[in-house]
């Protein structure tokens, strides 16, 4: 009798948005990773149709790029097992994950709007979490949530969602949109690097087979 081995555990895609005041509020494992991402990559060029000829090949910076990504969601298998979350409430807490994204924490908008009645003539808008965008150990990348929408699929007789799909698009935040002292600066940094070492290890591989020799590198 033949034995195969196990096959390799399959990593899990993620969302985090880091929060100091509340930690746990937005850790997004997916539960379904998508079966396909598109990502669109703008180049950002200094030359233009009338610019300086010696401006044509420049780069202000890394390239705008932006990620769509559909996520399932689905509590099938939490009411099967008889998790008291998934009866009390379905899929609205892991829904809400996702939304807190893009909503600016209720404590401050109350305390800007103390500040708005007592006089305070500016107020500093708030800001969003830190967010990351995790899709394997070579892709970390920080992002904003750009665009979102929901598909509810199925309810409870609560009208609480029992399954979804979202449909998010992201926004890479490279070093030419954070300062140097936020973290997502060397985030992105070393998610370049990591981009221009595989890029190094295909055009070995290749300039072999142009060459018609037998050169190759192994990633292990």
């Amino acid at each position: 009798m033949t034995t195969y081995p196990i096959g390799p555990r399959l990593l899990r895609g993620a969302i985090v948005g880091i929060d100091l005041f509340n930690p746990l509020a937005s850790v997004i494992m997916f539960q379904y990773n998508p079966e396909t991402l598109t990502r669109t990559l703008q180049a950002q060029g200094m030359g233009g149709e009338q610019g300086d000829r010696d401006e044509a090949m420049r780069l202000k910076g890394a390239p705008i790029e932006t990620i769509k990504v559909d996520i399932e969601i689905d509590a099938t298998d939490q009411l099967e097992n008889g998790d008291s979350n998934a009866l009390a409430m379905g899929i609205y807490p892991q829904l809400s994950q996702l939304e807190m994204l893009i909503y600016p924490k209720s404590a401050q908008v109350i305390a800007n709007t103390i500040l708005l009645a007592a006089g305070t003539i500016e107020i500093i808008p708030p800001m969003a979490p830190f967010t990351l965008f995790i899709w394997g150990i070579k892709r970390v990348l920080p992002v904003r949530l750009t665009d979102f929408s929901i598909s509810e699929e199925a309810h409870d007789e609560h009208l609480n969602p029992l399954r979804a799909k979202a449909s998010l698009g992201l926004r890479v935040l490279s070093y030419n949109d954070l300062s140097i002292v936020n973290p997502g600066y060397h985030l992105f940094l070393a998610h370049q690097i990591v981009k221009e070492t595989m890029a190094t290890i295909a055009s070995v591989n290749n300039i072999g087979a142009v060459l018609g020799g037998n050169t190759s590198i192994s990633l292990t």
